[in-house]
């Protein structure tokens, strides 16, 4: 069996590793107080708050579950182990749209790090998908939900 590995950059990884600590030494201590407060109020067939907690623990647990596995398996790339020009996971690539002449740029990320917002793509993206490995005057066509758009990489860094 294939163990999963969950690439992505230094500071993907850090930002996890901090997410981790912060769940494990803030956030379940107080929802243990918050389950001890409930508990003290009696009957917990009818306790909301009781119930509300431990709805929230068991939320917590999974998610500190899934980050410590995901920090185990992770694979740290670092953009300067692709070569200079080639696009990939750390990367930042600016295309020219050949269909409609507009240029976008985006760093290639981790799915946990994607932030479209901030022009961060996930490496499990179509448009990353298309990309990886592609250089400099590569023209690609993408799959997209809004259908096929042909473009060429104009920068990566």
């Amino acid at each position: 069996m294939e163990i999963k590995t969950y690439p992505m950059t230094k500071e993907g990884k850090e930002k996890l590793e901090k997410e981790l600590e912060h769940l494990k030494l803030v956030k379940r201590p107080e929802i243990i107080k918050r389950i001890k407060i409930a508990r003290s109020y009696g009957d917990l067939s009818e306790n909301s708050e009781y119930t509300s907690a431990k709805d929230e623990q068991s939320s917590l647990e999974s998610r500190i579950s899934t980050l410590e596995n995901m920090l185990r398996f992770a694979k740290v790339v670092a953009p300067d182990e692709l070569a200079k020009n080639t696009v990939g996971i750390g990367k930042t690539v600016e295309f020219l749209n050949i269909t409609d002449n507009d240029t976008e740029t985006f760093k290639i990320v981790s799915s946990l790090e994607a932030d479209p917002d901030k022009n961060k793509i996930s490496v499990e993206s179509p448009i990353a998908k298309a990309l990886n490995g592609k250089k400099i005057n590569d023209e690609v066509n993408i799959e997209t939900p809004g259908g096929v758009m042909k473009v060429r990489v104009t920068k990566v860094k």
